[in-house]
């Protein structure tokens, strides 16, 4: 929405955006709201979230899901020690370089890549950033601020959601959970829709059978 008078210009609104970088979903999201940006008047604000500590205390989760949310605790702390040092406007950046490496340019059926240091060192310099922010993959002092920064999201969505998640003029709603980038004016039709049911207070989910594959083009 955009807001004009007489004599003032007009302002963007801010949309909130959660998300981990392990998860492929929050990953097609979140290059579909880029669109978006592209076609309505929004503009991103960027946080992490965790999907370890969003899980870490559920028994019930196969061993192999576990060992795998755990490879994303490291790069969440990376993510924290870059917003502390360079700013929230670093992560986008840093989160593109992520992704791009663990989804976007992955062959379709190959294994993820490594997440060591020097996936890390990689990702930080295409994205600007020093290299010495990888020293935060082992440092728990990080922990702290990385579980705010996803409490931030469960407290508008609750704890049976999970990345990404989105808030926007006074609403929360987790997902769209989309297997396919929207652009142009469909992504922005999209999140015309979404903002509109996540908007009426009683409103809680819409879902069905996914039968896609997932496409990153």
């Amino acid at each position: 929405m955009t807001v004009t008078s007489e004599n003032a210009p007009a302002t963007t609104d801010a949309a909130d955006f959660w998300f981990d970088p392990l998860c492929p979903f929050a990953w097609i999201t979140s290059r579909w709201i880029l669109e978006v940006e592209k076609v309505r008047d929004i503009q991103v604000d960027w946080h992490v979230m965790s999907l370890y500590f969003l899980n870490k205390d559920r028994e019930d989760l196969p061993e192999d899901y576990k060992k795998g949310i755990d490879r994303g605790l490291p790069l969440g702390r990376v993510l924290m020690a870059t917003e502390q040092r360079a700013g929230a406007r670093a992560l986008l950046p840093l989160y593109t370089a992520f992704g791009s490496r663990l989804h976007q340019n992955r062959p379709e059926g190959a294994e993820r890549p490594a997440i060591d240091r020097a996936f890390v060192e990689e990702s930080l310099a295409e994205a600007g950033l020093p290299g010495d922010l990888a020293d935060a993959m082992d440092d728990a002092s990080y922990d702290e601020a990385l579980e705010k920064s996803h409490r931030g999201a469960i407290d508008l969505v609750g704890n049976e959601v999970g990345t990404p998640t989105i808030a926007f003029n006074g609403t929360a709603f987790f997902g769209p959970v989309i297997s396919s980038i929207p652009r142009g004016e469909d992504a922005g039709r999209l999140w015309d829709g979404t903002i509109a049911v996540a908007d009426f207070p009683y409103f809680y989910e819409i879902k069905r059978t996914r039968t896609h594959k997932l496409d990153f083009s």
